[in-house]
C-alpha cells in the first residue's frame, strides 16, 4: 500500500514501471527503489568533490578558487616571495664592462629577469629587419667557432649581436658543427628561427680578433653600425689573406720542432734534424691536403717523416738523441689547440660540443700514433737500437730551456696566424709558463702533472688578463704559450714501448700523457675562472654558475 500510495498515476516513475509500452534499457525496472534527494549528484565530472572530502565553504574557509592561500597558509609568517621587495638586484652592464663578461652575464639569466636593452632600437626604415639580423648573428658565430673560441663565447658573441640590433628576446644554440638562434617578438607571436652548419675550419686568430672588434664595435652604445656596414666588414674578414705566407709557415713549424727538442736535451744537431723533419711533414700534409684527404691523414702523413730521421740517425750510429728528434717533431703536431677547447666546453657546460671536440682530438691523436708507430716499427725491424730509457737523462739547462719554450711559443704563434701585437706577449708568456713548470719540477721535485697545471693556470690567468686589457680573445694569449708544456716525450716513449712490444710500458707512459694533457687543459681554464672570480672587472657583481648547481 505505501509503495501504491508514493507512485502516483501522473509520475514518472509510475509511467517507467506500469507502462508497458516502454522497452528503453533506462527504464526502471520494477522492484527498484530510486532514492530522491540526498543521493549521488548529476555531475560525474572528474572536477567534481569526492565523497568525504569537505569543501572551503563547507569547513568555513574563505574562497574556493586555484590563487586562493592554502589553509597552512598565514601572513604573519609568509614565507619569502619569489620576488623580493626590494626587486631584483640590478646588473649594471656599463660600457667600461667588456662584453664577453656583460653578456655572459645575460646568458645565465632567465629570461624573466633579463633587463631591457640599454641602447635604443637602431631601427632602419621602422625596426631591424629580423632575419638579416640573425643571418649576421649566424655568420659571426661560424668565424667563431671555426677559429677555435669556445662554445660559452660564441654564445656570449651572438647574443650581443642580436641585443645590439634590439632583438633581446632571442635564445642562441652552439654545438660542434651547428648554429641555430631563435627570436620571439612577444608572447603572442610566433617565434621566428635560422640556423647554420659549420663546414669548414681554419685556425686564423688574425681574423678572430677582428671578428672580436666588430662585436665589440656593435655592442658599444656609442657607435651605430648599420647592417650593411656590418656584412661590408664581415666580408673583408673573409676576403682578407693570412698574415703570414706558407714559407714562413713551414719555417715556423721547423723551428718549433728544434726548439722542442732542445726542451727534452738536444744539441745542435738534434735541432737541425728535428726541424728538417718537421719541415718535411708539414710540406707533406699540405700536398695531402690539396688531394682533399682528411685530417686524420693529413697528421699521419706529418708524423712520419721526424720519426723516420730519428730512426736513420740511430741506424747510422750518430752520436745524437734520436728520440729528441722524434719528440721535438711531435710538439708541432700535438693538438693543444682543440683539446684546450674541448675541456673548456665540458668545464662550461656545453658537454655535446666538448665530447665532439675531444673525439676530434683522439682521432687525430690516433693519427699521429700511426705514423710515429709505422716509422719506429720499420726502424726496430732494421735493426735500430732506440732506448726508452733515455727519458730520464734529460740535462738540466735552465737558461737554455727558457729561451727554446720562448722560441717554441713565438712560432707556434706564427702557425696560429696572430696578430704580430700579441706575438711579444705570448711569447712572454709561454717562457713565464717553462719557468714555473722547471721551478717547481725540476727544482722543487713536485709530479710532473702538479707542475703542468699550474704552469698552465698561470698561463691562462695572464691571457685572459691580457684578453681583458685589450677587450679581445684570450685564445691569441693562451694557446701558444701552453706549446711548452705540450706532452710530446711522454708521447713518445708510449709508442716506442708499444712498438717494441712493451705493452705496459707503453700504455703507462700514454696515460701520463693524457694527464698532463688533461692537467694542460683544466689548468688553462682554472687560471681564467679565477681571473674572472677575484678581479671586479666593470660592474659586473657576481657571475652566475653555468646550467645547474651540484648536479640538481
Amino acid at each position: 500500500m505505501m509503495e501504491a500510495e508514493d507512485r502516483k498515476p501522473g509520475s514518472d516513475e509510475a509511467r517507467g514501471a506500469f507502462d508497458p509500452e516502454i522497452t528503453s534499457e533506462f527504464a526502471i525496472p520494477r522492484g527498484l527503489a530510486v532514492p530522491r534527494g540526498g543521493g549521488e549528484p548529476e555531475t560525474t565530472s572528474e572536477f567534481a568533490v569526492p565523497d568525504g572530502l569537505d569543501t572551503p565553504q563547507q569547513s568555513g574557509e574563505p574562497g574556493g578558487s586555484a590563487f586562493s592561500p592554502p589553509r597552512t597558509y598565514s601572513a604573519r609568517d609568509a614565507p619569502s616571495a619569489f620576488t623580493p621587495a626590494e626587486g631584483f638586484p640590478v646588473v649594471s652592464l656599463t660600457k667600461d664592462v667588456p662584453w664577453q663578461d656583460r653578456m655572459r652575464t645575460m646568458l645565465r639569466m632567465p629570461v624573466a629577469e633579463r633587463p631591457a636593452p640599454e641602447p635604443p632600437a637602431r631601427a632602419e626604415e621602422g625596426g631591424p629587419a629580423v632575419p638579416r639580423v640573425l643571418d649576421l648573428t649566424l655568420r659571426i658565430g661560424e668565424l667563431l667557432l671555426a677559429g677555435g673560441e669556445g662554445a660559452e663565447d660564441v654564445e656570449a658573441a651572438m647574443f650581443a649581436v642580436c641585443r645590439s640590433y634590439g632583438l633581446d628576446r632571442c635564445e642562441p644554440t652552439v654545438t660542434f658543427t651547428l648554429l641555430s638562434i631563435s627570436y620571439q617578438p612577444s608572447l603572442v607571436e610566433d617565434p621566428v628561427t635560422a640556423s647554420r652548419t659549420v663546414r669548414r675550419r681554419g685556425t686564423d686568430y688574425t681574423r678572430l680578433a677582428a671578428v672580436f672588434q666588430l662585436v665589440d664595435d656593435l655592442s658599444d652604445p656609442e657607435t651605430h653600425i648599420s647592417l650593411e656596414d656590418a656584412y661590408r666588414r664581415l666580408a673583408d674578414m673573409r676576403r682578407n689573406r693570412h698574415p703570414y705566407p706558407t714559407w714562413v709557415l713551414t719555417s715556423a713549424s721547423g723551428l718549433l720542432a728544434g726548439a722542442a727538442s732542445v726542451l727534452v736535451g738536444g744539441d745542435v744537431v738534434v735541432f737541425v734534424a728535428a726541424a728538417i723533419g718537421a719541415m718535411l711533414g708539414d710540406r707533406l700534409a699540405w700536398l695531402c691536403a690539396g688531394r682533399g684527404l682528411p685530417e686524420f691523414y693529413q697528421f699521419l702523413a706529418a708524423a712520419m717523416p721526424p720519426a723516420a730521421i730519428g730512426v736513420a740517425l740511430t741506424l747510422g750510429h750518430v752520436d745524437v738523441k734520436a728520440s729528441a728528434v722524434i719528440t721535438g717533431g711531435l710538439f708541432a703536431l700535438l693538438p693543444g689547440r682543440a683539446l684546450v677547447a674541448g675541456v673548456q666546453d665540458g668545464l662550461t657546460g656545453f658537454y655535446i660540443t666538448a665530447a665532439a671536440r675531444l673525439l676530434e682530438v683522439m682521432y687525430l691523436f690516433v693519427g699521429i700514433v700511426v705514423g710515429v708507430l709505422v716509422m719506429l716499427y720499420v726502424g726496430v725491424q732494421l735493426g735500430a737500437h732506440l732506448n726508452p730509457d733515455a727519458a730520464l737523462g734529460i740535462s738540466k739547462r735552465p737558461l737554455w730551456q727558457i729561451g727554446a719554450s720562448m722560441l717554441l711559443s713565438l712560432t707556434f704563434a706564427v702557425l696560429l696566424q696572430q696578430e704580430r701585437s700579441t706575438v711579444l706577449a705570448v711569447t712572454l708568456n709561454g717562457g713565464v709558463a717553462w719557468s714555473v713548470y722547471g721551478a717547481m719540477h725540476y727544482t722543487g721535485e713536485i709530479s710532473p702533472v702538479a707542475s703542468t697545471a699550474v704552469a698552465a693556470g698561470v698561463v691562462g690567468l695572464f691571457g685572459q688578463l691580457l684578453s681583458r686589457y685589450r677587450f679581445v680573445s684570450a685564445l691569441p694569449y693562451t694557446t701558444a704559450a701552453i706549446g711548452p708544456l705540450l706532452p710530446g716525450s711522454a708521447t713518445y716513449f708510449g709508442l716506442l714501448a708499444i712498438a717494441q712490444n712493451e705493452v705496459d710500458a707503453g700504455l703507462v707512459s700514454l696515460t701520463k700523457a693524457a694527464a698532463l694533457a688533461m692537467a694542460i687543459a683544466i689548468g688553462v681554464n682554472l687560471g681564467s675562472e679565477i681571473s674572472r672570480l677575484f678581479l671586479r672587472i666593470g660592474s659586473v657583481e657576481k657571475r652566475r654558475a653555468a646550467k645547474r648547481t651540484r648536479g640538481f
